[in-house]
């Protein structure tokens, strides 16, 4: 999984095998380790929210995405999904996560697990 974020905003983009395991178990997550600390980006489905939500808790980004937006996920065409969330503060916070494709670029990253690019085929 990777994770994007620009001001106010965060992304994250799952592989084919990340988006079968968040599916099938309703949780996935990575780690990055620093020296005496680690952080944790992770995307959970939840049975309670009408929207997409975000918390930032003990050094953890969690996307949260409601069980009937992410339901078939897996088995289907839908590339991702988005929400803007309104801050306590009046802020808004862009939330997306969406399908790793095939970059059309060249690059080094291992790419195999990732989704095939619809501008490809």
């Amino acid at each position: 999984m990777k994770i994007r974020i620009k001001g106010n905003s965060v992304r994250y983009r799952l592989t084919r095998s990340e988006v079968e395991t968040f599916c099938n178990t309703g949780h996935f997550a990575e780690t990055t380790e620093f020296n005496g600390r680690t952080f944790t980006y992770a995307v959970k489905v939840s049975d309670t929210k009408a929207h997409m939500d975000a918390e930032f808790v003990d050094d953890t980004i969690a996307l949260i995405v409601p069980a009937a937006t992410c339901k078939d996920w897996n088995v289907n065409e839908v590339v991702g999904f988005e929400h803007t969330v309104t801050l306590d503060n009046g802020n808004e916070l862009f939330l997306l996560v969406e399908k790793d494709f095939i970059c059309m670029d060249r690059t080094t990253e291992d790419q195999s697990d990732n989704y095939p690019n619809p501008r490809v085929m």
